[in-house]
């Protein structure tokens, strides 16, 4: 699973300003990444506004991507929810063979126990032809799955590939690097910690910010994974202010607002989320302008 070594971008949904999908800003989107030197595209996660799309959305999102990727990049679905039965059905008939595996995260709002959720990744393992990547982010959950539940599914099912871990302690990452499989992968979902994640063993980051930069963001990932920390270094320290901002109203309002500074898509979001206001499109523009974005 090397494909899923360095940098994923959870891509963005451009909307258009009457609401609906804007698929040229998409495949604007796309194109950025891949000039942008990422290592694969992770489409419909929690940054492409998923919950606020309807099914028929999701499955003409997930094939223009694939279409406008072309082959180009490694391409990982999102399919996550806390009804055990429908994302069940809905990985069973995930029909585009271009994708490389499920990103599903822990179910939400339920708060399930910690066998409740090795039940729940169980059931959809079963039924998966695709490798799954696990999601842990307790933040948006409301609850946190554990390093013990993390490893004994990665050791309990062969089509449970990785983690993709955004619970911020590293207790509980040093625990899943002590008693993982050897193959097992586990990546940042936070962009800020991606490098010292990185130093303790993980393979990469599933980011956010890499939507509006990926070049620096995917140059510094590859410098860590080489372990040139040193150079590294002053890369992920020059970061952490936009990152910052960027999530300082909501993910994916401020990274939509860069993009639209960008001139890649609009910076529509779909209620109940809200565009950047105008005080934090100024500070990340002046922010964009410091790290020589459009040099």
């Amino acid at each position: 699973m090397n494909k899923f070594h360095g940098t994923g971008v959870a891509l963005v949904t451009p909307f258009n300003t009457d609401g609906t999908v804007d698929y040229q800003g998409l495949k604007k989107l796309i194109n950025h990444l891949v000039d942008g030197g990422i290592d694969y595209l992770v489409s419909l996660g929690t940054t492409g506004e998923t919950a606020t799309l309807s099914k028929d959305e999701k499955k003409k999102v997930w094939d223009f991507t694939a279409e406008i990727n072309n082959g180009r990049l490694p391409l990982v679905a999102g399919i996550g929810g806390n009804d055990t039965y429908v994302i069940g059905d809905a990985i069973k008939t995930f029909e585009n063979n271009n994708y490389s595996a499920v990103l599903s995260v822990s179910p939400y709002y339920s708060k399930p126990t910690q066998e409740g959720i090795y039940q729940h990744y169980k059931y959809l393992s079963e039924l998966s032809e695709m490798p799954i990547m696990l999601y842990n982010v307790p933040g948006r959950t409301g609850s946190n799955m554990s390093a013990e539940t993390t490893c004994r599914l990665a050791h309990d099912f062969k089509n449970i590939i990785a983690t993709k871990e955004a619970c911020g302690n590293f207790e509980q990452f040093n625990a899943i690097m002590r008693d993982k499989p050897s193959d097992f992968l586990l990546i940042s979902g936070d962009d800020p910690i991606a490098l010292p994640m990185i130093s303790i063993g993980a393979v990469g980051v599933i980011s956010v910010i890499g939507n509006a930069l990926p070049k620096q963001l995917s140059d510094m990932i590859r410098l860590c994974l080489k372990g040139d920390y040193a150079t590294a270094l002053p890369a992920h320290l020059s970061l952490l202010e936009i990152t910052r901002l960027m999530f300082a109203e909501g993910n994916p309002a401020g990274v939509k607002s860069v993009l639209k500074t960008l001139n890649i898509c609009d910076d529509v979001v779909r209620l109940p989320l809200v565009k950047a206001s105008a005080v934090l499109t100024a500070s990340l523009t002046k922010q964009l302008d410091q790290l020589a974005v459009f040099a």
